[in-house]
């Protein structure tokens, strides 16, 4: 996993400002340093603003059954981590994805007929 391309994803389509403690650049994040930092963020929701979070979670695509099995099979971890863990995971799917349609296109760019 790219934690950079991750984490600038994560800043430039949802707003997050994903820094260190340190104030490092997204660019020197490890992936433990960018779930911790995507936690905190949700943990705060959690606490602050649910719907927002919840908002958040339909926007990003995160499913929901995937979601209430993983919270009742991890009953006592923090749910902001476990919420964290799956949000990384779908923006990487997407990551993926656009990845894969860019080269797609990259390939079939003579074609007469596109839709």
């Amino acid at each position: 996993m790219d934690v950079m391309l991750l984490a600038a994803d994560l800043s430039r389509v949802y707003g997050w400002e994903l820094t260190a403690a340190g104030g490092e650049h997204p660019a020197s994040l490890t992936e433990h340093e960018l779930e911790n930092l995507l936690a905190e963020k949700i943990n705060i929701l959690i606490q602050r603003d649910f719907g927002a979070l919840v908002q958040l979670l339909y926007r990003i695509d995160v499913s929901e059954n995937r979601l209430r099995g993983m919270l009742d099979d991890n009953k006592g971890e923090d749910a902001g981590r476990l919420i964290a863990r799956l949000i990384m995971e779908r923006q990487w799917q997407k990551i993926e994805t656009r990845r894969r349609y860019r080269q797609d296109d990259a390939a079939g760019a003579g074609d007469e007929e596109r839709w």
